[in-house]
């Protein structure tokens, strides 16, 4: 059976109760190890490949981790749909704790992180215009709507360096450029699943209001691991919802991110790179 789904867990997000593990799996890549191993099973008819961003037990924090090796092998095992689950911040009074995001656009201001599978020997231009799915996105919030959670169906993700949190400062401004919700995971993850012509949406957690609001508690760890314990149950009735309700093909877009992004010429693409990259663009240039 293929496995068509791919889920991402975040922050206190490790693994997926309702699933019925069948195995887990290894999976080498052209960039290095995932997070972890691949947890593979079956939720209702579907065949689902689970990952947890941070490895079990939270060894990875957001900087270290491998997003192309982890992006790469969701390709490599077939997966078309990616549900990522996240913890945010918020930067709005009415996006509480315990909210739930489906952001529908994303600023990056990671510094330090390979945002693209593409580079020397190859160039390609994807567009980022709407870095997440549509058509995920509305079944996602269809699906919380279903279940009774609170969601708020848009917004902009900004996604943070890290590890550290924000400076009050840096809240206020993130607040004052009009962004919605903070977080350390989305970027480059968004961009490297559009690489790979995934259809990518992020089921965002509010935990906190970051550091801007004075009647608010600064954020810390203890905080944010209790709501999050709180609201997995949550996330994990929306993939459950989620999963049965999307369509079997995509019909958006996402997998054709590439058709017209590679800029360099067939006959100039290094044999080298080829090779690395096959998975990626053997459909655009096996005619050449």
């Amino acid at each position: 059976m293929p496995i068509r789904i791919g889920v991402i867990g975040g922050s206190g997000f490790y693994q997926m109760t309702d699933l019925e593990v069948i195995e887990e799996r290894e999976v080498d890549t052209p960039f290095g190890q995932p997070s972890d191993k691949f947890v593979i099973g079956q939720l209702g008819d579907e065949r689902i490949a689970f990952l947890p961003r941070h490895a079990r037990g939270h060894r990875l924090p957001p900087d270290k981790i491998n997003m192309r090796a982890n992006i790469y092998a969701f390709k490599d095992l077939g997966v078309e749909w990616l549900i990522s689950i996240n913890a945010v911040g918020s930067l709005r009074e009415n996006i509480r704790p315990k909210d739930m995001v489906v952001p529908d656009q994303l600023v990056d201001f990671t510094r330090h992180r390979i945002n693209t599978f593409f580079g020397e020997g190859l160039a390609a231009h994807a567009s980022m215009a709407d870095p997440f799915c549509p058509a995920l996105r509305s079944v996602l919030i269809d699906a919380a709507e279903t279940v009774g959670v609170r969601v708020h169906p848009g917004g902009t993700y900004i996604c943070m360096e890290g590890p550290q949190f924000s400076s009050r400062a840096e809240s206020e401004m993130y607040r004052q450029l009009g962004f919605d919700v903070i977080g350390m995971t989305v970027a480059p993850e968004a961009k490297l699943a559009r690489e790979a012509e995934l259809c990518y949406a992020s089921l965002s957690c509010s935990t906190d209001y970051d550091c801007w609001h004075e009647e608010e508690e600064d954020v810390t760890v203890d905080m944010i691991l209790e709501i999050l314990r709180a609201n997995v149950s949550a996330a994990q009735a929306i993939v459950c919802e989620t999963v049965p309700k999307l369509p079997t093909k995509p019909h958006c877009t996402c997998s054709e991110a590439l058709k017209y992004a590679i800029v360099t010429q067939p006959d100039a693409i290094p044999e080298e790179v080829r090779q690395h990259l096959g998975l990626l663009i053997q459909k655009y240039i096996s005619a050449h």
